[in-house]
C-alpha cells in the first residue's frame, strides 16, 4: 500500500528540495526547543514543579471555607 504513496510523493518537480527544506525545518525546530529549555533558569522549574499541587491545596481550602 505504501508503494502508491511513495510514487505520489517522490515523482513531482523539486521533490528533493522540498524534502530537504522540511528536514531542515524539523531539525531547527527541535534544536531551538532544546535551546529554550536549556536556557531557562533552574528557579523557573522549581516554581512550576509544584504548580498543580498548589491548585489542589487552594481548592481544598476553598471547600473547607464554604463548609463552615
Amino acid at each position: 500500500m505504501l508503494k502508491y504513496y511513495k510514487d505520489f510523493f517522490s515523482n513531482y518537480e523539486n521533490a528533493s528540495l522540498i524534502q530537504t527544506l522540511i528536514l531542515l525545518a524539523f531539525i531547527i525546530f527541535f534544536v531551538a526547543l532544546f535551546y529554550i529549555v536549556w536556557k531557562k533558569p533552574k528557579g523557573y522549574y522549581k516554581e512550576q514543579e509544584s504548580a498543580a499541587l498548589d491548585i489542589d491545596v487552594e481548592e481544598e481550602e476553598n471547600e473547607k471555607n464554604t463548609i463552615k
